[in-house]
């Protein structure tokens, strides 16, 4: 199990927390991206105005280069109207622009193992910016036996960074057949993970934090998915996917600490997937 992995304790139950009303380096030069003919319209202005928010961290905004979230968003064809479950959300980075740009016409969901850390730091954050916040809700699941709520609920899944967790203690099928389950016919799932390098196994990287492209894709379509786009918004040429600690050797972990920082600081973070799926429409 990784280091990321070890933060997360998976207790076997499932059940609702109860939402809290309201809570520089280099670039990477990522590559426009073309967002598929099906991803649908949204309000490009709304979603500057809560990339800007005042509720948002100074440390968060300061990744923004990095992490490309208007972009990604606009890929994977986010609208405010839409219900959307994030899996995994951890400190809140993408709840603190998601949350508040679904807040007025949408829904917000954050799925959490229960009893973690990231529960805490998610209803504090609800509590800071209650405005924001007022409708965002989390559900609790264990990720063994995932239950993510009412079959064909949500319009959007979306779980960044969180499958090379799910590669490393075997639940990766099982998570992505209850998002399957969780979306209504139609709905997008979009995933974004660190980026084995070509012709890599599964089995050569994933104690590094990086996956096979081909592997999250058959993940996908295994559960019934259709592969609707692809995006290199996140890629990093930089980033030649092999350092001493995987993954975590880049910003923003520093697994090495001072160690050939500058070194990894220049190289930025990683090299990652961003793929858009769909749930076929029922016949």
């Amino acid at each position: 199990m990784n280091k990321f992995m070890q933060k997360f304790v998976i207790a076997n139950a499932i059940g609702l927390v109860a939402s809290i009303g309201v809570v520089a380096f280099a670039d990477d030069q990522p590559a426009q991206a073309t967002p598929p003919a099906s991803a649908g319209q949204m309000s490009a202005s709304q979603l500057d105005q809560v990339i800007a928010g005042t509720w948002r961290s100074e440390k968060n905004k300061a990744r923004d280069t990095y992490r490309h979230p208007k972009e990604m968003l606009k890929f994977f064809g986010i609208r405010p109207d839409m219900t959307v479950i994030e899996i995994w959300p951890s400190g809140g980075w993408f709840t603190e622009i998601l949350a508040p740009f679904l807040n007025a016409n949408g829904q917000y969901i954050g799925a959490v193992p229960p009893g973690s850390k990231s529960t805490v730091a998610l209803q504090n954050k609800f509590k800071f910016a209650p405005q924001q916040y007022s409708k965002a809700k989390l559900v609790e699941f264990d990720n063994k036996a995932p239950n993510l709520g009412p079959d064909g609920s949500a319009d959007m899944v979306l779980t960044f960074r969180n499958v090379h967790n799910w590669a490393a203690d075997g639940s990766a099928e099982a998570m992505f057949k209850a998002m399957y389950r969780v979306l209504k016919p139609g709905g997008v799932l979009g995933v974004e993970d660190h980026r084995a390098s070509k012709g890599k196994t599964l089995d050569q990287v994933v104690n590094t934090g990086y996956l096979p492209t081909e592997y999250v894709i058959k993940l996908a379509t295994d559960a019934g998915f259709k592969l609707d786009g692809q995006s290199e918004i996140n890629a990093n040429p930089k980033d030649n996917h092999d350092h001493p600690k995987g993954v975590w050797t880049l910003p923003p972990t520093y697994e090495l600490g001072e160690q050939d920082k500058a070194k990894y600081a220049a190289i930025g973070e990683s090299d990652r997937m961003t793929l858009r799926f769909v749930k076929p429409a029922a016949k």
